[in-house]
């Protein structure tokens, strides 16, 4: 299982919103490499970046950031306002190593499906849920799409990766959705990337148990956590990789 510490940018910083809400911004700090490579220095191979700007837009904005991300070292997640297929070629081609798709993989499966020919398991979908309902452009808005129907849509449009993000958890430290995140699971066979709630190591150590059980859960991604400490990433890497 795959820990992936996560970035959150906005102005070219790194910040946590809580559930989501742009008036609930906390920043963490003003140099997103800097940040990149201590999560590499603590063991770390992956990082997750949502350009929350691109999120409530629609366009790339934060691309300075994620470049100094990139020049870490480490190999990038990156989501937030990838809705055409020219700008996943340019993140793709700029060191990105995964691209993830959320608004317009709700809107669009087909569109999904193309970018999967064209660049295979480097394309990943993000699934936000809210209430088990699909929220999509930066949680502003929520669907009527149930969260298990996009799942098994990616599946079927040959998504290899889905990152599942529980709203009403994520960013509160108070542990996983682990019933939810249970039925998505059940309900595919894509590789599943857990996000929303990891506070402690013993939330860690239990989404490896159920890995042991579940191997397609590839890897949960945890931001707050380490930021206000409450969980140190060295030890959630250790747990992770079974040491």
């Amino acid at each position: 299982m795959i820990i992936f510490p996560a970035i959150d940018l906005r102005g070219g910083r790194c910040v946590r919103l809580l559930q989501g809400r742009a008036e609930a911004e906390t920043v963490y700090s003003d140099d997103p490499g800097a940040m990149a490579r201590s999560f590499r220095s603590a063991g770390a191979e992956w990082v997750h970046v949502v350009d929350l700007d691109g999120s409530f837009s629609g366009a790339r904005v934060n691309v300075e950031a994620v470049q100094a991300i990139v020049a870490a070292g480490l190999k990038v997640e990156l989501g937030g306002g990838l809705r055409e297929e020219a700008t996943v070629e340019r993140v793709l081609s700029s060191g990105v190593t995964r691209a993830v798709i959320g608004t317009r993989a709700a809107e669009d499966p087909a569109f999904v499906a193309g970018l999967v020919r064209s660049w295979g398991d480097r394309i990943a979908v993000g699934i936000d849920a809210r209430d088990g309902l699909v929220a999509v452009k930066g949680w502003v808005e929520t669907t009527k799409l149930k969260a298990l129907d996009l799942a098994k849509r990616m599946e079927d449009a040959g998504v290899a990766t889905l990152i599942y993000t529980d709203i009403a958890t994520d960013g509160m430290l108070k542990g996983p959705n682990l019933t939810a995140l249970k039925a998505v699971l059940g309900a595919v066979r894509c590789d599943i990337i857990a996000s929303g709630g990891v506070a402690r190591l013993s939330h860690i150590e239990a989404l490896a148990k159920l890995a042991d059980d579940q191997p397609h859960l590839a890897g949960v991604i945890t931001g707050k956590a380490i930021y206000e400490r409450t969980l140190d990433l060295g030890d959630a890497l250790r747990v992770a990789a079974g040491r």
